[in-house]
């Protein structure tokens, strides 16, 4: 069968990438209490559905999203909100999903979209793209192509004698090229390359690659459009091989008790709240940084997380004289 799949190499880079995560993955079964550790297995879901959210532009905290999938009532969009709970259902049967059933795909897109779009749970009808302030950056193919293109690309790599790490990097690389639905694009690639990922060793569902990729979403863009002006995935599956290796990484490091892994930005913030608790803006202002909502997620949401900053009015997150505080974890924290 001939099938429009873009080329790859198997590079030095993705062959390297393999092997560790190959390696890593197996360390992290048998040499750590990773696999019954069902608290991390939970906080893990939730920074993976966070993250994915957050890079399509949900503007919820993680703490919020936590709150919303344990029941509780959370001020804010009402989109938002129910994007989160169709989210966390549609994570929840990760691994029952057949990869490479294009009927499995229409059902997790439903559930992931119910009652947010029209077309959900269906291929979109009309033509769409990508536009980057406001010139189309991608075309996603004609709505009439798009039902044999995803069938000829499951059978394709149902198929395909290839590694299923470096299989589910393609095929979340063509599920954006090809742009099958009317929305949720972004969101079913990197849902359905998790369940490839599950396919192949279950460790995988609670492996949460989505957080690195939304702290390298310049990066995760970026290769996405280097392999469609090449029309060769290459440059994208290296990107999501490196981070998928980093996600694993950082669960060893938790297992381990290794330091926990902070950006330079993070490791300035943590300086700048020893003199004392900082409003948002001042702490932006302190490290000359613009002031925009993905700053705010990928700088202060991680530091919450990690038990290393604080609110100084918890039970008011959004009020007008909130500041941040370090921890006691945090003012130990080298």
């Amino acid at each position: 069968m001939s099938v429009n799949i873009a080329s790859y190499t198997i590079s030095a880079l993705v062959a390297d990438s393999l092997a560790n995560i190959v390696e890593m993955i197996v360390r992290l079964e048998l040499s750590t209490g990773f696999k019954k550790d069902l608290l991390l297995h939970r906080a893990n879901r939730i920074r993976t559905i966070y993250s994915s959210l957050a890079i399509e532009g949900n503007p919820l905290s993680l703490q919020a999203m936590s709150a919303i999938i344990d029941g509780k009532r959370v001020l804010g969009p009402k989109d938002s909100i129910k994007e989160v709970i169709q989210a966390h259902h549609a994570y929840d049967q990760l691994e029952s999903y057949s990869p490479y059933s294009v009927a499995d795909f229409l059902k997790a897109h439903g559930i992931l979209t119910d009652g947010l779009i029209e077309e959900s749970g269906m291929f979109r009808s009309k033509d769409v793209g990508v536009c980057e302030g406001g010139v189309p950056i991608h075309i996603g193919a004609r709505p009439q192509f798009v039902p044999r293109l995803i069938e000829e690309l499951f059978s394709w790599a149902r198929d395909l004698t290839l590694h299923p790490v470096i299989k589910s990097a393609i095929v979340h690389y063509e599920i954006e090229i090809i742009h099958p639905f009317s929305d949720g694009n972004g969101r079913m690639g990197r849902l359905w390359q998790s369940s490839i990922l599950t396919q192949y060793n279950p460790l995988f569902a609670w492996v949460p690659m989505e957080s690195i990729v939304f702290e390298r979403s310049g990066e995760y863009y970026q290769a996405i459009q280097e392999s469609s002006v090449a029309n060769d995935s290459t440059p994208f599956i290296e990107f999501a091989l490196s981070a998928l290796l980093e996600s694993i990484t950082t669960q060893l490091s938790v297992q381990e008790e290794q330091p926990i892994r902070l950006s330079k930005k993070q490791k300035l913030l943590l300086q700048e709240l020893k003199k004392g608790a900082m409003t948002r803006k001042e702490i932006f202002s302190a490290l000359d940084m613009a002031h925009d909502s993905r700053a705010v997620k990928r700088l202060f949401d991680p530091l919450l997380d990690d038990g290393l900053i604080e609110f100084t009015i918890p039970q008011a997150p959004t009020s007008r004289n909130q500041k941040y505080q370090l921890t006691q974890k945090g003012r130990l924290f080298h």
